[in-house]
């Protein structure tokens, strides 16, 4: 990988060391508000502890990655990214025995603009009206979500063409356009599960959905520790009772459900790319014994844990 930190080429293979004498953050946070930057890099020890930014998507490659939103820490592990909303207050840090290589993509406010303008007119529009307008930029809501075949295409593809060809602002941007337009297609899933919160005005399905979101959030940030109903009850905002209901309601799952197929998921990746024996997974996953979690793995996979590692 390239170690390049330089500022002409807004692709970046380090993390800024925001410790070190003389950093200048002030030099450092304005370059976002007039570029396009992508931060594609490998650390043992960062943190960055108040930073406001643009709007910008986050995923790791490997490893985890925490950030902290309103409050409330997020931990960013494979298959998983997080949309920050634009002038979002937030923390990030990692800490970690192995290297994490993590992704993060901040958008130019101007850039996203003409994007989402594209996005949200048909043709003939365009045709008329070629400029973006006044057209703002949505209000993401800032939850962890799954990476989908499409955009770890996009991923892969960003990644590829800046380590084998440079930085091409040109060719950087095209992969941009269609990367921007998989978080607007997040965003509007977002917006259809919120329908499903049963209550009558939309303001407040938005407002209960946020906060079964932050529920989701701790549910994957926590995966390993035992499930505290009126823990995650009270950093939601909602009572056990409304939690557990409007949960269902939904995702189609109760929490503590949610919670088993996160461990599940977990459990089946460590049995496909390590060595580790099971009863030392089921533990890692949270399980009280390796009985009860091949019961569950079989239940949900249809085979023993044994049987599908051999599989892979």
């Amino acid at each position: 990988m390239q170690q390049s930190f330089t500022v002409d080429h807004m692709y970046f293979t380090r993390l800024p060391d925001h410790s070190r004498p003389g950093f200048d953050e002030a030099q450092h946070f304005d370059k976002f508000k007039k570029h396009n930057i992508i931060f594609n890099a490998e650390s043992r020890e960062s943190f960055c502890d108040d930073h406001v930014g643009c709007l910008s998507v986050k995923t790791v490659l490997s490893g985890e990655e925490t950030y902290g939103i309103d409050g409330r820490q997020l931990a960013i592990r494979p298959g998983q990214f997080l949309v920050l909303n634009n002038d979002q207050r937030y923390s990030c840090r990692i800490s970690s025995k192995e290297k994490v290589q993590c992704l993060s993509v901040f958008f130019k406010n101007e850039f996203a603009s003409s994007v989402l303008h594209d996005i949200m007119h048909d043709e003939d529009y365009l045709l008329d009206h070629p400029t973006t307008g006044n057209t703002g930029i949505p209000e993401f809501f800032q939850t962890l979500r799954p990476v989908t075949a499409d955009m770890n295409r996009q991923f892969s593809g960003l990644i590829s063409l800046l380590e084998n060809n440079g930085y091409n602002e040109a060719m950087t941007d095209e992969y941009l356009v269609f990367l921007l337009r998989h978080l607007v297609s997040a965003h509007r899933l977002d917006i259809k599960s919120a329908t499903r919160v049963k209550a009558i005005k939309t303001g407040t399905r938005q407002e209960i959905y946020k906060r079964l979101c932050i529920a989701k959030d701790i549910l994957h940030s926590s995966q390993g520790e035992n499930i505290d109903l009126s823990k995650i009850s009270a950093q939601s905002g909602l009572s056990v009772p409304q939690l557990v209901r409007q949960f269902k309601s939904v995702f189609h799952i109760t929490p503590y459900q949610y919670l088993v197929s996160i461990r599940l998921e977990q459990a089946a990746h460590l049995l496909q790319h390590t060595n580790e024996q099971v009863q030392d997974i089921a533990w890692m996953c949270g399980f009280e014994n390796a009985a009860a979690f091949s019961r569950a793995f079989r239940s949900a996979y249809g085979m023993q844990p044994t049987r599908f590692r051999s599989c892979r």
